[in-house]
């Protein structure tokens, strides 16, 4: 849940940020993303100015004001730094802004199953026998991958539950902070792959390959899939980290690890969605520091790159500038039209699994479109529009809802029971099972309710557009955002 409109965070401007900066003697460096100066929270405290000399390791985001400090990891808002700020003019020792005991405690009980599971889990190259080892690599797609590159990213494999499991070690001091399991499923002749995390996927911040990574190098690949980062480094010895949630977000607690990179590729899939992602992610990261590489049949993922003996470090060098000029010729938009027409179907956007017929009308979600639903009070509005938000959602389409008429509450219940397909008030034994599935899904509510100032409403968009990389926006209803007295203005 997104923060309360009774007092939302107060947005601040990197102008304000570097002015207040400058007026506190605070040394500071323009980074990509972030501003980054040296920490209030390791050293000496006391009235005494914060020395250039001091390592960087505070890095101010400078969309939001948030900031991370990578040395202690204290993070907060820009009111907290504020706050600390003055703490140490007092002599005072800065205090990093502690999460709820009840956070703590959760993930202090996460990395204890993490450690229990990873003593369990094996090299692969330690199975029975080769031919089990065989079986378990082709059934990932992972037959190519050595035996040294799955030792180098410490993959191991858990018998038990069938799945490779990939480590959360910090960059600090190497510790285990939590796992992710993926194992395969097959439906028909289709694949899948199922991810679950320790901790849940919100606190799951792990940028996968990060410990193996130089504080010399300068060039990275960004990838979708931890998988994926391993082909890289095998076929082009390239720096690779895989995103935690693949194409679907990139959380902005982690730009300031990508800080120290001049160059970064973003390779997130094959697919048209990973390629729009891509682009998302290129503004958050700074344009001129980016190249995408565009998906194609001669250019799939990473991992498929390695099976069909493609050249890797060929496509890397073929990727595309993120930042381009104003004015473009034909020449230069030659591959994307011709991408758009090879791939039609994604281009139509992501279709509706429970919603042929609206396939055929709306081709499917596609961004940058608006969909106005109308109809009298009782038709059925709201239970429809969750169950086509739902749809999309549970493709990975991360969905905002502004809910001004039924509260957050009764939607999410609504929402919670056309997930589950059942009257879940008749078999409450199964209440904490769907409802962990729920948890797990990209959703998000804003807080308000009744009529808004339509300012607030929109920079609360805008925040959740950064900070979760949203891509459908619902509104619920727009007469009672409005209140009656606005629908004479211009709509």
């Amino acid at each position: 849940v997104l923060p309360s409109p009774d007092g939302p965070v107060p947005s601040v401007s990197i102008t304000e940020i570097r002015q207040y900066l400058r007026a506190q003697d605070i040394p500071f460096h323009d980074g990509y993303s972030c501003l980054h100066t040296p920490s209030l929270f390791t050293g000496d405290c006391g009235d005494q100015l914060l020395s250039a000399n001091a390592p960087y390791t505070l890095f101010i985001d400078k969309t939001t004001g948030t900031f991370l400090c990578t040395a202690t990891l204290a993070e907060g808002t820009w009111q907290d730094f504020q706050a600390n700020v003055e703490l140490r003019h007092r002599g005072v020792t800065p205090i990093p802004p502690a999460s709820s005991e009840e956070t703590e405690e959760e993930m202090r009980q996460a990395r204890e199953d993490a450690r229990c599971i990873w003593e369990r889990a094996l090299p692969l190259w330690e199975l029975l026998d080769e031919k089990e080892t065989k079986e378990t690599k082709a059934l990932f797609g992972i037959s190519l991958v050595t035996d040294a590159t799955l030792k180098r990213f410490g993959v191991r494999y858990l018998r038990t539950a069938r799945s490779l499991v990939f480590p959360w070690f910090s960059p600090q001091d190497g510790t285990l902070k939590g796992l992710k399991l993926v194992r395969v499923e097959r439906k028909g002749g289709t694949i899948t792959y199922v991810e679950e995390t320790l901790p849940r996927f919100d606190s799951y911040r792990n940028l996968f390959g990060l410990p193996l990574i130089g504080r010399r190098d300068t060039e990275l690949v960004l990838t979708g899939w931890e998988l994926d980062a391993l082909a890289l480094h095998q076929a082009a010895g390239v720096a690779s980290v895989a995103l935690p949630r693949g194409a679907s977000c990139l959380p902005p607690t982690l730009l300031p690890y990508l800080e120290q990179f001049k160059r970064i590729t973003l390779w997130l899939g094959e697919d048209l969605r990973a390629w729009e992602a891509a682009k998302l992610f290129a503004r958050k990261l700074s344009l001129k520091r980016c190249s995408l590489v565009r998906p194609g049949n001669l250019q799939p993922r990473p991992l498929e790159a390695l099976n069909q003996g493609l050249n890797v470090t060929k496509i890397l060098r073929s990727a595309l500038l993120a930042s381009h000029k104003s004015i473009v010729s034909f020449r230069q938009l030659r591959e994307e039209v011709f991408g758009e027409l090879v791939n039609t179907e994604q281009v139509s956007g992501v279709k509706w699994a429970r919603f042929p017929e609206l396939n055929k009308l709306l081709k499917g979600h596609r961004r940058g479109e608006l969909t106005i639903f109308t109809g009298p009070t009782g038709s059925g509005k709201t239970t429809f529009i969750s169950e086509y938000a739902l749809d999309l959602c549970m493709q990975g389409v991360c969905t905002l809802w502004g809910s001004f008429e039924i509260n957050n509450v009764r939607l999410a219940k609504i929402m919670l029971t056309q997930f589950a397909g059942r009257r879940l008030e008749d078999q409450l034994e199964l209440y904490d099972e769907w409802a962990d599935r729920f948890e797990e899904l990209p959703l998000y509510f804003m807080t308000f309710h009744g009529q808004q100032n339509i300012k607030t409403v929109i920079d609360t968009m805008q925040h959740a557009v950064y900070m979760y990389d949203i891509t459908h926006v619902v509104v619920d209803n727009l007469q009672f955002m409005m209140g009656h007295e606005h629908l004479s203005v211009d709509r």
